[in-house]
């Protein structure tokens, strides 16, 4: 196992408890996502792992070594671990070559430019070599962050909102190469994030926070097929919810539906006509539906735009 949490409790306040009794158990080569809302405790959490701050009770284990906060720790981190927060933390004098090049020895340098160039070509920052970081933007300087991490080929990679300031095509190149690289190099990533669906496809395992509280941990699909509760279904998206009262009354067959779970038919029978369109918008790749069933309004998507009233099913 690379990490264990046991049993943590930590509290920022007396009045403001967190973690309250957390186990985690992560291992080798996953790429994992921290997720929930924002307050939630994700970025705490990654600070924890890293010795950055002391908790009350409980261990953090980590490659079989115990990590220990900044009381007992003056210097945080461990050697085969790293962290890209969100201050990002660039020498400024330093060209980005220099930056990502920070960590690697100097005993033979036309292998350290060679690793440099490598890692600046997985976050697409070949050409930025010998810019000063103040000239960059600050999905740049993000970049530079995460490629200067990657150059000590950690065990673990902690990332803490590692796409939040880059824009969509950005995110699409960075994303396939990062987790690419990181799956070739058998690194594990414990990624912190608001934006779930865009990183599914790669990721192995979906650690769910409410309020410091553990509420779910599985698989992408089991996750997204079978969310805990209200809560987790919104982290996908719009969903449409229903009360217990509700699926028993209408006889359905679970209480969270997507947009796209409910299909929509146009019938010529008007006794069978039974939700009425409020609303039609072109969102791109699909028509965004308001619509009302049984006094119940549910956003669906559908590749055409409604008008007036429709048969709807649940699928």
């Amino acid at each position: 196992m690379l990490l264990e949490i046991n049993q943590l409790f930590f509290s920022y306040t007396p009045e403001k408890k967190l973690f309250q009794n957390l186990n985690l158990r992560i291992s080798e080569g996953k790429i994992i996502a921290l997720a929930g809302e924002s307050g939630c405790g994700k970025s705490t959490l990654l600070s924890l792992i890293y010795g950055l701050l002391d908790w009350e009770k409980g261990e953090i284990i980590f490659s079989g070594k115990p990590i220990f906060g900044p009381k007992k720790n003056l210097v945080p981190g461990e050697p085969e671990m790293k962290l890209v927060a969100q201050n990002y933390d660039l020498m400024p004098y330093a060209t980005v070559a220099d930056n990502v090049g920070k960590f690697i020895s100097n005993i033979n340098l036309t292998e350290k430019k060679a690793k440099v160039m490598e890692l600046l070509k997985v976050v697409g920052l070949e050409e930025y070599a010998l810019i000063l970081p103040k000239y960059l933007s600050g999905g740049q300087q993000q970049r530079v962050a995460i490629a200067r991490a990657l150059s000590v080929m950690p065990k673990l990679l902690l990332l803490d909102e590692p796409f939040s300031n880059l824009d969509f095509s950005r995110k699409i190149e960075l994303r396939e190469k990062l987790f690419n690289y990181a799956k070739e190099k058998n690194i594990s990533m414990l990624i912190s994030t608001h934006e779930i669906q865009e990183v599914m496809p790669w990721l192995d395992q979906i650690i769910v926070l409410q309020e410091g509280r553990l509420i779910q941990n599985d698989s992408p699909i089991e996750t997204y097929k079978n969310p805990y509760n209200e809560y987790v279904a919104k982290l996908f998206g719009e969903v449409n919810v229903f009360s217990d009262e509700e699926k028993k009354l209408w006889n359905l067959a679970k209480t969270f539906w997507f947009p796209h779970e409910i299909k929509i038919s146009v019938s010529e029978n008007q006794q069978q006509l039974n939700a009425k369109v409020l609303e039609s918008r072109f969102a791109g790749n699909h028509f965004w539906n308001k619509i009302s069933w049984n006094d119940k309004k549910l956003v669906v998507y559908t590749n055409h735009e409604l008008v007036g009233d429709v048969n709807i099913e649940f699928i």
